[in-house]
């Protein structure tokens, strides 16, 4: 079987893998990043290097992946379609591959109105499910969106996330098999919190045979306080936190909060490791990537 990454390699083998998450600065000093790679490296199988995340200008995705794969780590692109035309696109995977980048997680990108630059225009000129197959028939036929064959197809393993907590519920699945037809290899879901509306979404994928034909790497995000939960719950569009979570951050001091928040995602992680269908996590520790070689440690993940 043909391998495109590490990570792909690791899944194929059956390993429950551990992917983390790293923003790009909100500027050009290679030192944030480098601070990350520290952080980070020695406890994820890969890392996801967000695109622009909530519309705010950061360092370019591929430049932070650039970084990554000199220091040894290996990257999963982060690319929306909210702020490029298909030629962009297009021309950002070559390049991204020619530097080394063999991970790429399809998205459509926040609203820009939600950025620090409402007025920007946006393009979504495709959409991510588009984008999601614009990359595969580079990749396995050879050719761009105008039939012209390239000379080096970009040998890409090809993500896309999922929420299995946004309404409608019953478009969830729905949803998550358009990606695995369009050419979705791993998936990345959303922070979980709602651990019984998750089951019931595995259920159903398993049900339909969609966890045979993908990898599903089930997202968790440590809380560092009640407030963190609050806002996520009341804020963050397609977050589902249930009462009974804030209740449990809010029973313990401030000064402990940070660790009931951890002490909750290392339950979640068990939970997951146990269920059909989930070959990994994505642990998404939000300007917290210290916490993240705790949480592998203390999980059993290493």
């Amino acid at each position: 079987m043909k391998t495109y990454s590490r990570l792909h390699a690791k899944l194929s083998q059956g390993k429950f893998v551990v992917t983390g998450e790293c923003g790009p600065p909100r500027g050009a000093n290679k030192a944030v990043i480098d601070k990350k790679i520290k952080l980070l490296n020695g406890y994820v199988d890969a890392v996801n290097v967000t695109d622009n995340q909530t519309a705010i200008v950061r360092m370019s995705s591929i430049a932070a992946s650039a970084h990554l794969v000199a220091a040894g780590l290996e990257p999963v692109m982060q690319m929306v379609v909210r702020d490029r035309n298909r030629i962009a696109i297009q021309s950002d995977i070559m390049g991204a591959y020619s530097l080394g980048i063999k991970n790429i997680l399809c998205l459509s990108g926040d609203h820009q109105k939600f950025g620090s630059q409402p007025d920007a225009m946006n393009v979504f000129d495709i959409d991510s499910v588009n984008l999601i197959r614009t990359i595969k028939d580079m990749r396995d036929i050879g050719r761009d969106m105008s039939g012209f064959e390239l000379d080096v197809a970009p040998q890409m393993f090809i993500g896309a996330a999922a929420n299995p907590f946004a309404d409608p519920f019953e478009y969830r699945v729905i949803r998550l098999a358009k990606k695995i037809d369009a050419g979705a290899d791993f998936i990345q879901t959303q922070c979980i919190y709602n651990v019984d509306r998750f089951k019931e979404w595995i259920r159903q994928a398993n049900d339909q045979g969609l966890t045979e034909n993908v990898y599903i790497l089930g997202g968790v995000t440590p809380l560092r306080s009640a407030g963190m939960a609050r806002y996520m719950k009341n804020k963050v569009a397609g977050m589902d936190i249930p009462e009974e979570i804030i209740q449990r951050m809010d029973g313990v001091d401030k000064k402990n909060q940070a660790d009931e928040g951890i002490a909750i995602c290392l339950e979640t992680i068990e939970m997951l490791k146990e269920m059909t269908g989930v070959h990994g996590v994505h642990i998404m520790a939000i300007e917290w990537e210290d916490a993240v070689g705790r949480i592998v440690n203390q999980a059993g993940l290493q």
